[in-house]
């Protein structure tokens, strides 16, 4: 079975390069699938439920690219790929349960199926699932991976929280991002290099690329919530705004202090309901805030480019610099 690469790297002409991607990306799949089987048949329908749903496998598909620095034929490029695929999809679990989202890729998430507890079980065994792959590629790959780990649950811990009195509030959303998505990424990013025994320089610029992409992908995701048609993105407009998740454009509003721009946030802070969301929507598309969260979504992915200058010219540099400008050019 031929594995689509993400769209992110639509643009990359190096159809070589395309090509071992793709090949390496159907082995990875195939062992995505079976390291979330389970003996048990009541298990297995837990463990396997969000992998066989699919997705953008966008870190593991990092992991590949930037082995391409080294040796992408050494086999536990592959097992890191997996790894980072299965991290994300225990977050996952979590992170639904967290936001008591109904859908996760078009199917019913897990807790919806089975319930809080199981849904969170399960995302404890996918972490001790990737843990013990983690464990085969050496000791840094496996300190990497528990840092990456509390990053993760200090990021959900932070975000369930909220910004300290004297914090400012855009400050600790993007500290969130940086935790909750950026550090997976981050190091997606960089254990391809390691395991493929690239150039140990190559590491740093890697991360730093890596969490500056993550947080610019999910600034992206709060632009598309609100401008984007169901059409474009697949996804229903305002979905954050109806369950009261704070996203950029609505955190920038505080920095405006017309009458309309107080009366928006104050309408926005006090909740809504299907019925207020579509005029909401409507302010908000034509304010000078949505503008302003793209500037600062693109400075994020700009940032990513330059962390990465330090690398020698080649195609997967290339192929990286184009993944950071199709992350914010997407729309769903």
């Amino acid at each position: 079975m031929k594995v689509s690469l993400p769209s992110q790297l639509r643009l990359v002409t190096d159809r070589k390069l395309i090509s071992a991607l793709e090949s390496s990306m159907t082995e990875v799949e195939r062992r995505i699938q079976d390291a979330t089987r389970h003996a048990e048949s009541v298990v297995d329908a837990m463990s396997s439920h969000l992998a066989k749903a699919g997705g953008k496998r966008m870190r593991p598909v990092l992991t590949l690219l930037t082995a391409h620095l080294g040796d992408s034929e050494n086999q536990q490029v592959l097992d890191a790929a997996v790894v980072m695929e299965i991290t994300h999809l225990a977050t996952l679990y979590h992170d639904d349960v967290m936001d008591q989202a109904a859908k996760r890729r078009g199917v019913d998430t897990a807790h919806m199926v089975w319930g809080n507890n199981i849904a969170i079980l399960t995302g404890d065994l996918l972490f001790a699932r990737a843990s013990n792959i983690v464990s085969t590629l050496g000791q840094e790959a496996l300190q990497l991976q528990a840092k990456v780990f509390e990053q993760l649950v200090l990021g959900q811990l932070h975000e369930t929280i909220g910004p300290l009195e004297d914090q400012d509030p855009i400050d600790h959303y993007i500290e969130v991002l940086k935790d909750k998505t950026g550090s997976l990424i981050a190091l997606s990013a960089q254990i391809g290099a390691l395991v493929s025994g690239a150039d140990a320089s190559f590491q740093e610029p890697l991360k730093q690329f890596g969490e500056r992409i993550g947080i610019a992908f999910q600034l992206i995701d709060d632009i598309i919530d609100i401008q984007s048609t169901k059409e474009q993105s697949g996804k229903v407009a305002g979905t954050d705004l109806l369950a009261g998740v704070p996203t950029l454009p609505v955190l920038l509003l505080k920095n405006h202090s017309d009458a309309d721009s107080v009366a928006l946030a104050a309408q926005i802070a006090n909740g809504l309901d299907e019925e207020s969301l579509p005029s909401v929507l409507a302010s908000l598309r034509v304010h000078p805030v949505m503008d302003e969260a793209l500037e600062i979504t693109n400075g994020w992915a700009q940032s990513a480019i330059v962390a990465i200058e330090v690398l020698p010219q080649s195609s997967v540099k290339s192929a990286l610099i184009a993944f950071a400008q199709a992350v914010v050019d997407r729309k769903g």
